[in-house]
């Protein structure tokens, strides 16, 4: 008879922690900090999940976008992980590949990759590059053979937009000038604009949603000289992959194993973290509440008329490839310190 009081008790405290756990939000903001600019991509998805994810939350709390842009995210990414309280009323939208800072041993990252608390993503994507129409460059290939590199911009390091061109560099053997420290996303277009460059890397999911780039392409304004997949997207028949150019330029193994190692950055889409101490219960809800965003109707419907692309990853995927990349043999990690400049 005592063994079974004490069971009751034992679950009536259980019970009782997670109904605390359900009302903790009820009357409180929850934050997304975005680590890009306004006007980015990474930004539409915030804001976009911001507006739906508090109705899935137990005790409907409001949710509010606050960009901090820097470093290609890593700003964001050490408040997340070390300086905002890890009570789960902050979630960070961060760049994908910025465990490459992690592996190269970046003194500015103060983040362990592997142990966020993964939440979720709302979309995976391959990436490309793209290139001014009127730019010498018309081809790939054109830019392997060039005597004068084509200027492109990059926030920072461990970003698309810088990572991608010296990926090339080393397994293909094109050349760029890579110019860093542009903001964001509409800050580096703008540049290209302007022509202060010529080039940019990024998402298929940015070329194809945002309308910016459906002007360009109705004026042909620009090209996409190569995309990251294994094989070509759909969209982009006539636009090499990666892979197929690394069999045509018969690539080392060992580039060839750094490709994988950044290209894994793909897995991870746009992944939404908190940090590392937040309470078990917590990250539950929060896993629970963006997993049911994703299949919101209202969400899937203004996605659709934002032209954003929905493909959801697991917090539990994330969690496990996060464990994955970031152990890497000495020779790959001595490439990615290459690769990022260190």
């Amino acid at each position: 008879m005592k063994n079974v009081i004490l069971l009751i008790v034992f679950f009536a405290l259980l019970c009782g922690q997670a109904q605390a756990q359900s009302n903790f939000y009820q009357g409180k903001t929850v934050t997304i900090i975005s680590g890009t600019t306004a006007g980015s991509t990474y930004d539409f998805y915030a804001r976009m999940i911001a507006a739906h994810l508090g109705k899935h939350i137990p005790g409907n709390p409001g949710l509010i976008v606050q960009n901090m842009p820097g470093g290609g995210s890593i700003i964001a990414a050490n408040y997340v992980y070390g300086v905002a309280k890890p009570d789960g009323l902050t979630i960070g939208s961060i760049n994908p590949a910025l465990y490459f800072n992690q592996l190269a041993g970046r003194q500015e990252v103060k983040f362990d990759w592997a142990k966020f608390n993964w939440i979720g993503s709302p979309d995976r994507s391959d990436h490309l590059h793209y290139m001014r129409t009127d730019s010498p460059y018309k081809t790939i290939h054109e830019v392997r053979t060039a005597s004068i590199p084509p200027k492109c911009t990059a926030a920072g390091t461990g970003t698309t937009g810088h990572y991608l061109p010296k990926l090339l560099e080393e397994t293909i053997g094109t050349k760029f000038n890579i110019i860093l420290g542009y903001p964001g996303g509409p800050e580096m277009d703008l540049a290209v604009e302007r022509g202060e460059a010529q080039c940019r890397a990024f998402t298929l999911t940015a070329w194809f949603g945002g309308e910016l780039y459906q002007t360009w392409r109705k004026n042909n304004f620009a090209r996409v000289l190569i995309q990251t997949g294994r094989k070509r997207d759909p969209r982009l028949p006539d636009v090499p992959a990666l892979y197929e150019l690394m069999d045509q330029y018969k690539t080392p193994q060992t580039e060839r194993r750094l490709a994988a190692a950044v290209l894994g950055s793909n897995e991870f889409g746009r992944p939404y973290v908190v940090a590392p101490d937040t309470p078990r219960e917590r990250v539950r809800i929060l896993r629970d509440s963006l997993a049911k965003t994703f299949s919101d109707r209202d969400f899937l419907a203004e996605a659709e008329r934002k032209k954003l692309e929905i493909e959801p990853t697991a917090s539990e995927e994330l969690e496990r490839l996060a464990k994955e990349i970031i152990v890497q043999p000495p020779e790959v990690i001595e490439r990615m310190k290459k690769l990022i400049g260190r």
